[in-house]
């Protein structure tokens, strides 16, 4: 039977001069060891010392995680890099001049010996990332260790973007929670493995395509397809099923009149046996009264507010009991493509093109 842990919440107000202190109990739990959860500017993440294979343990038991699944690397100091990996490729160190602190996450190969085998799930790569978030930054630079972190939730669960969301997955199963707010993007770091001239997205997030290529425009940028195979996944996400509410979740993608009436359709169809919900854009949302619960994800033309608002609607249809979704797609031009990638994920590709 599991051990309930008490967990602690730290509300850190950044308008107060001293929030820098509020920090201290939190990153020496990090140095000894424990779980605790933070903002970075994507979502919370879930962090222990990357170096520690209790610690690392801890973070796959909280979660409920496949051991096969690696975790990402957080570090506050670009010296880190060379501590723990062997990168020598110019490519990487230029996409990590142009968006660290930020959201992208650069494969590379690791030093052996330095990091918990579980991290890097047997593989010689580790994922590394700088945050853009000053309380994460902080309490790594106070728990002065390299910090393991995945999303901060149940395994499979929408990625949380707000403390709450994590008190909701996660309480009596890790030490404490830094609670600074809501995040900014609402979707998980951008993921490249490069080699040589070619930049190879794992995963879609925070930097786009098109910033890639913007900043390496002789290299050749691609996104790489779902993987379907047995073989260990590269990245997080890649390999397993996230980000699913309760109910059950279909996209809608078409023409923007043709997606509206079907929706409808569906909702008079079969509003009677179940409590059905619409995910959608703004210009759209009023088509869809009939819907117990509707969620607007903003203008279809600013879709890095839909990335943001994407995981809080997806625990707001569990907090609802809704059963049945249907949601519009979005453009896969510059974030819509991680928007979209997260959202199948949710629907497990459960997609109608009329």
């Amino acid at each position: 039977m599991d051990v309930m842990i008490h967990t602690k919440v730290w509300k850190i107000d950044q308008i107060k001069s001293d929030w820098h202190v509020q920090l201290a109990q939190p990153a020496a739990l990090l140095s000894a060891g424990k779980q605790i959860a933070f903002p970075t500017e994507t979502v919370y993440g879930l962090g222990a010392d990357a170096r520690s294979e209790e610690a690392v343990r801890g973070i796959f038991s909280a979660k409920g995680r496949p051991s096969d699944n690696p975790l990402i690397v957080h570090i506050y100091d670009r010296s880190q890099v060379h501590e723990l990996t062997n990168c020598t490729n110019e490519l990487a160190e230029r996409l990590m001049d142009q968006f660290w602190p930020g959201p992208l996450t650069l494969i590379l190969p690791v030093r052996q010996g330095v990091l918990s085998n579980q991290v890097t799930a047997g593989l010689q790569t580790v994922g590394l990332r700088m945050p853009d978030h000053p309380i994460a930054l902080e309490l790594m630079r106070q728990a002065a260790v390299p910090i393991a972190a995945p999303s901060a939730n149940t395994s499979g669960r929408p990625s949380p973007t707000l403390a709450s969301h994590v008190l909701d997955d996660l309480q009596g199963k890790i030490e404490g929670i830094v609670d600074g707010g809501a995040t900014g993007v609402g979707l998980e770091s951008t993921v490249v493995e490069v080699s040589g001239q070619h930049i190879q997205i794992l995963r879609p997030g925070g930097v786009t395509v098109e910033q890639l290529q913007a900043c390496c425009p002789e290299a050749s940028v691609t996104l790489e397809t779902e993987l379907e195979s047995k073989e260990a996944p590269r990245s997080p996400g890649m390999k397993y099923t996230h980000y699913a509410p309760q109910g059950k979740l279909v996209i809608v993608k078409g023409e923007s009149a043709a997606v509206s009436q079907y929706i409808v359709q569906q909702v008079t169809m079969h509003a009677a046996e179940n409590k059905c919900g619409v995910l959608c854009f703004e210009e759209n949302a009023h088509h869809y009264e009939q819907a117990v619960l509707v969620l607007s994800l903003g203008s279809v033309n600013q879709l890095e507010q839909a990335a943001s608002r994407l995981y809080e609607a997806l625990r707001k249809f569990d907090e609802y009991g809704v059963t049945r979704i249907w949601s519009e797609a979005s453009t896969t031009e510059g974030i819509g493509a991680a928007f979209m990638n997260r959202l199948m994920k949710a629907a497990g590709h459960n997609i109608i093109n009329l």
